[in-house]
């Protein structure tokens, strides 16, 4: 090889080492990272909330506070049947932009609202439940009875019971004071065939036949209002057991019912028919002698 070329290859490997320790010291230099590429902005999808079981509730089930609960949810996936939180806050206009683009998404959020039955969780505490709703899963309409809803008293009901009305006045059912959800006593008052001024044995008795019942409804109301004192209803829905409905259509025959309101330190105790009601005492039979042709009959005479 020509010494010529030979020192044109020195030349040029020297000026790649130079160039290189000059880079490497620039690098060194700066504290600051070599700033990787861009990443891709990433889309901030909608979300809402949305109300679900917070565990197994069986049919039957009254639901209470404990029974649901709040889900995140995507709102571009909301059902028309679920149950949409209506407690979603407002963004202000002098909101900060990382604000307003929250804004933003609350509002495509609140859109996707409109399908959906809005609500908060306390506009059904009390519902009763249809069908089985499992841990997690959203709570839908179908699925529960709401206060006030079609076919609520009969989801409202103890399982084996039976709803029964007996008519009230404000003065047969404690002034008005008694309100869904109350116990009561029913008494029965009425007069007795031989009882009078002449006659022995009272002219009226009273009697308790029924005890410790549940008042369904006053009329169609069957949950008073949070500020309600009284409730006057021509009706008073009770539950009673299958054989207590026909004694206390015994007793409505027999006589006037008055509903006695019970304390909530008593209900506790049994509910049902005491066994009290009987017949009307009637008058003792008469045994009277008929001459006919001469041959004396007696004759039974009521």
């Amino acid at each position: 090889m020509k010494p010529a070329r030979i020192a044109v290859i020195c030349v040029a490997a020297v000026s790649a080492i130079g160039l290189a320790l000059v880079v490497r010291a620039m690098g060194s230099s700066s504290n600051e990272p070599a700033s990787p590429a861009a990443a891709a902005p990433v889309e901030q999808r909608a979300m809402t909330r949305i109300l679900v079981a917070a565990k197994d509730i069986q049919p039957g089930k009254r639901l209470t506070d404990a029974d649901m609960a709040w889900k995140d949810w995507p709102a571009d996936e909301i059902d028309p049947s679920f149950i949409v939180d209506a407690s979603a806050p407002a963004v202000p206009k002098d909101a900060t932009p990382e604000k307003k683009v929250e804004g933003a998404v609350e509002t495509v959020a609140r859109v996707a609202n409109e399908a959906a039955g809005k609500g908060l969780k306390s506009d059904y505490l009390g519902s009763v439940v249809r069908e089985t709703i499992l841990a997690g899963e959203p709570i839908v309409g179908r699925k529960i009875v709401r206060a006030g809803d079609s076919g609520y008293l009969a989801a409202y009901l103890e399982p084996g019971m039976r709803a029964m009305a007996i008519g009230v006045t404000v003065e047969t059912a404690a002034g008005g004071f008694i309100l869904p959800g109350d116990r009561v006593d029913v008494v029965l008052s009425r007069e007795n065939e031989t009882g009078g001024d002449n006659a022995p044995g009272p002219k009226f008795t009273a009697t308790t036949v029924m005890r410790n019942l549940k008042v369904l409804a006053i009329d169609q109301q069957t949950r008073a209002g949070d500020d309600a004192q009284a409730v006057v209803g021509a009706t008073a829905t009770l539950e009673v057991g299958p054989q207590d409905a026909e004694t206390l259509a015994l007793a409505k025959a027999e006589g006037d019912l008055s509903l006695v309101l019970r304390s909530y330190a008593d209900n506790a105790g049994p509910s049902g028919r005491t066994g009290r009601i009987t017949a009307p005492v009637a008058a003792a039979p008469r045994a009277v002698k008929v001459y006919r042709g001469g041959e004396p009959q007696v004759v039974t005479v009521q």
